[in-house]
């Protein structure tokens, strides 16, 4: 029968062949022979072989040996193998090895006892380590350092044993005495954890003696009181107040995982506002002084749980957080922008703006290759700044401006967003916001930045001269028209091939050929020769020729018709403010001669690519405006575009209040729960600390926040029936899934009149699931019952499977009987959450992200609403789409989804359906797409068994 374990090694197995061979080796003169001999056992064992042939040649020839290697890996082989018969009894055979640990606890070589000692701390068979008692204790007062350590872990160890307290009765008074005296740091911190695990009340003793030289123990020492001090506190917490001074003593300790521990033992044991500040001033001390970026980002995490449940004190350690930015570690950077974003009041938003506005000025430098990512981070930070204050809008909204030029196109977009949004929640800031755009559009290099940047043009040009300085803008930046020129010769011949709409629009313009000339540019060619050109157009953008003139002959007609309504709207207001018919018309013929010129462009045959039609109806839309306005269109153009936005606005921050409130912790206080009124307790002998804790404990018991978040209902929802009731054997399972742990808390049930011997629960997974360890033999009587844990790590989001059985032997039975158990299914929901990214980045994933699952829509839900809202509650996500996109009923329906594991991997999803007209049925496709296979399976799967309005 194979044993499962946790270290899995490839071997063949053992054959009788291969194990003469080693038997053959073992007997032998050769000591490397031996060795591999030796290991070879190991491995077979390891394996799942028994070898019984082996045990008594190993007695005979490996025993004696004076090797060390061989010594060691005799030891190891002793650990493996079986000690116990199927009653629990040794083996007879084992005495013959009690001989040799007792020479090797007596060798003058300081390695064998040190080995040996070692060896016995996983010896759990009283029979065998009785003998060794009085060997051990000698080994107590050895000269050596490291055979006195070990001998103090075998000393625990036989302690802890079920009858070790009577083998080893006054094990504490000398373990208690040799930590007075010890000098050497690891074995004194194998006797105070051997005092701590023992006789606890002998530790607090000993730490309370010493407690003004704790500051200068060493570090491994300071480890083990931390946690002393941690489980007496859990027990006891009236005395926490005197064990809270040894902890805030020990934050100036030279050690970074010693302060680490102290400020996180800090935290968990008291709410007081100093010993919080405390606590956060040691992490921000971590952030600087460490160069580690883990250990940076588990610090920020820290502070991150610190900032949920102590905000007010927190607050005042942004800048101190903030300093964490000198880090080039992107992640490091977005982590502490994301937590001192939400710590901003108006006492800090001044410094915290001014040092975003300073790292912005760095990134220019260019050192760096990843500085415009930075630079996006630093931008979108000081958006969020600048929305919840938009005092401080006014200091920072030029300073950005500057970028709308950045090679870095997201960078670019998110700036001209932000202005885009500033403009309108500060009117104050209007004329200069818009003076400035007009002096830097000339900059802009990417069709989308120029797309909002002409709206925000077109909607706030509001007085006479910022109209005609945003036409004089626009104009310049699309050159000399039109935009390409063909010979009088080519109409004729090329006339034939082009539709009448073409050739109507060929004849409008000056006819000549294009050419290329060598430096790649374009030169028109006369009808008189081939080889004579007319001095050269320039039609392809550079940047002497504009920035729109550059972009539109690409085929960005997207970008052409957005041009159009741009000039349109400010012909519109100029026609309301500009009190000369003569100028207007003027203003309105040089604009229906772009839109024209744009139009035959796209028509023409110079780019490989003609207009789409959405662009070419927007275009010709905005002529005939400009040709015939009539109030109630020009009220649509000036007025409504404006009023959407500002609903956009609201919505976004009414979305973005309610997401606060979500997280905010909702806390009930009972009506007949306890609150102690500290002014009315004996302050006697209490510490400033203590009574700061005593406040916070009743604050926290007054709103409720000391409320257990799992109720019964939750947790029997999570107990699972492994076997059946008819079953000899009973077993169910509760399970816990917490991030990267399950914990399976078996509880097995012995349903016989018989006694159960050598009961295993053996386990296996399928999936990125993996067993911690090994399973272990129990003995139950009957109608008796047994908690058995199973611990299992888990890698990445993926649905696995734990199945397996429980074997067990019987006195009435000779052969071994199996129970099978039902399958536990872990559920991809208990690894994701929902979360929320901006529309840009989500459309960034999901064109970065390689795996698809298409999912099709089979439901019996006749209503699109409900059948998103069912969606998002079968899979845990949030809905990126704003409500008011998905009121009207129109018959079909588009929404995102976003979520995110707990391993940091992102979900998306995009649900597009369709009511069907003949049955209103709903059809259409749910799209999810993530960077890894398993999590866009899982979460197909899912779907596919929930879609349908089942449970």
């Amino acid at each position: 029968m194979e044993k499962s374990c946790s270290l899995l090694v490839h071997f063949d197995k053992g054959t009788p062949a291969l194990a003469n061979e080693i038997k053959e080796a073992l007997e032998g003169n050769d000591v490397p022979a031996k060795i591999d001999a030796m290991k070879n056992a190991i491995m077979l064992l390891l394996n799942g072989e028994t070898l019984p042939q082996l045990f008594i040649t190993i007695i005979r020839y490996v025993l004696p040996s004076e090797d060390h290697t061989i010594q060691k890996l005799l030891l190891l082989y002793l650990e493996i193998i079986d000690k116990t018969d199927s009653k629990g009894r040794v083996l007879p055979e084992m005495i013959l090895i009690c001989q040799n640990l007792r020479n090797n606890l007596q060798h003058p070589n300081e390695y064998l006892r040190g080995a040996t000692l070692r060896f016995l701390c996983r010896l759990n068979e009283v029979d065998i380590i009785e003998p060794l008692i009085p060997s051990i204790m000698n080994n107590l007062e050895h000269r050596h350092p490291y055979v006195r350590r070990n001998a103090i872990l075998a000393v625990m160890s036989v302690y802890k044993l079920p009858h070790g307290e009577q083998l080893l009765i006054d094990a504490p008074e000398k373990i208690e005495n040799l930590l007075t005296t010890e000098q050497d740091l690891s074995a004194k911190r194998n006797a105070f954890l051997m005092l701590f695990q023992c006789a606890q009340e002998r530790a607090i003793n000993y730490l309370f003696t010493h407690v003004d030289r704790v500051s200068e123990w060493g570090e491994l020492l300071q480890m083990v009181v931390l946690d002393l001090i941690r489980k007496v506190c859990r027990t006891n917490k009236a005395e926490k107040g005197k064990y809270i001074k040894i902890i805030i003593s020990l934050l100036t300790a030279p050690s970074a995982a010693v302060t680490y521990e102290c400020a996180s033992t800090l935290v968990s044991l008291s709410s007081a506002p100093s010993a919080i500040r405390a606590a956060a001033n040691t992490y921000c001390q971590l952030l600087q002084s460490q160069s580690d970026n883990n250990v940076k980002l588990i610090v920020l995490d820290r502070l991150n749980e610190l900032k949920s449940s102590h905000k007010d004190v927190m607050v005042d350690m942004i800048m101190d957080v903030l300093r964490a930015l000198s880090s080039p570690n992107l992640d490091i950077r977005r982590k502490t922008l994301d937590i001192v974003l939400e710590l901003i009041t108006p006492r800090n938003i001044n410094e915290v703006v001014l040092s975003l506005k300073k790292d912005v000025m760095k990134t220019q430098s260019g050192e760096l290759e990843k500085n415009g990512e930075y630079r996006q981070m630093l931008i979108q930070a000081i958006h969020s700044c600048a929305i919840k204050f938009p005092e401080v809008a006014s200091t920072v909204v030029h300073l950005l401006m500057d970028f709308l030029g950045d090679s870095n196109v997201a960078s670019a977009m998110d700036v001209v967003v932000f202005v885009r949004e500033i403009i309108e929640t500060n009117p104050k800031l209007r004329v200069s916001i818009v003076t400035r755009l007009l002096d830097t559009f000339y900059q802009i290099r990417a069709a989308r930045v120029c797309s909002c940047a002409l709206w925000i043009i077109g909607e706030y040009c509001l007085s006479l001269s910022e109209v005609e300085s945003g036409i004089a803008t626009i104009k310049p930046c699309l050159g000399d028209l039109p935009f390409y020129s063909v010979s009088e010769e080519s109409e004729d011949t090329d006339s034939s091939k082009k539709t009448p709409q073409q050739a109507n629009s060929i004849t409008t313009v000056s006819s000549r050929r294009p050419a290329v000339l060598a430096d790649g540019t374009y030169a028109t060619q006369s009808a008189a020769s081939e080889t004579a050109f007319s001095p050269p157009t320039v039609v392809q953008g550079s940047l002497t020729t504009g920035n729109l003139r550059s972009l539109l002959l690409t085929g960005d007609f997207f970008l052409g018709a957005v041009v159009a309504c741009t000039l349109t709207k400010l012909i519109l207001r100029l026609e309301e403010v500009q009190p000369s018919k003569i100028e207007v018309n003027k203003a309105t013929t040089n604009a229906l001669l772009i839109m024209v010129s744009m139009l035959q462009l796209g028509q023409s045959y110079v780019l490989p690519q003609p207009m789409d039609n959405d662009s070419h109806d927007r275009i010709v839309l905005c002529i005939r405006l400009l040709c015939n306005t009539g109030d109630e269109v020009r009220k649509i153009w000036l007025s409504s575009c404006r009023e959407s936005f500002v609903n956009m606005l609201s919505e976004k921050q009414l979305r973005e209040t309610e997401e606060i409130k979500a997280k905010a912790q909702i806390s009930h206080s009972q009506p007949d729960d306890l609150i102690d009124f500290y002014h009315l307790k004996s302050r006697r002998g209490m510490s400033q600390l203590e009574l700061e804790d005593e406040v916070q404990d009743d604050l926290k018991r007054a709103t409720g926040e000391f409320v257990k978040d799992d109720n019964d209902a939750n947790k029997l929802s999570r107990v699972l029936q492994l076997t059946g009731f008819s079953d000899p054997v009973y077993a169910e399972a509760y399970v816990t899934v917490h991030h990267y742990d399950i914990v399976l808390d078996v509880t097995v049930i012995n349903r016989t009149k018989e006694t159960l011997q050598n009961l295993c629960l053996e386990l296996a997974t399928m999936g990125d699931l993996k067993l911690v360890e090994r399973p272990q033999n129990y003995t139950l009587a009957p109608e008796s019952s047994k908690q058995i844990k199973a611990n299992i790590k888990v890698s990445s989001t993926e649905t696995g499977v734990i199945f397996g059985n429980i074997v067990y032997e019987a006195s009435n039975v000779l052969e071994r009987t199996v129970v099978v158990l039902n399958d536990i299914h872990i559920d991809i929901m208990d690894y994701i959450s929902p979360a929320v990214c901006s529309d840009a980045a989500f459309r960034t994933m999901w064109a970065e992200f390689e795996w698809e699952n298409k999912v099709a829509v089979n439901t019996v839900i006749q209503d699109e609403k409900e059948f998103l809202d069912h969606i998002i509650k079968s899979t845990n996500m949030k809905c990126l789409t704003a409500p008011s996109a998905l009121e009207d009923e129109c018959g079909f329906l588009a929404a995102n989804l976003y979520a995110k594991s707990v391993f940091g991997e992102d979900a998306l999803v995009n649900l597009s359906i369709e009511k069907q007209q003949s049955d209103g049925k709903l059809s259409g496709y749910i799209r999810i797409r993530s960077k890894t296979q398993g999590i866009a399976l899982s979460l197909g799967d899912k779907i596919t068994l929930k879609q349908k309005g089942g449970s």
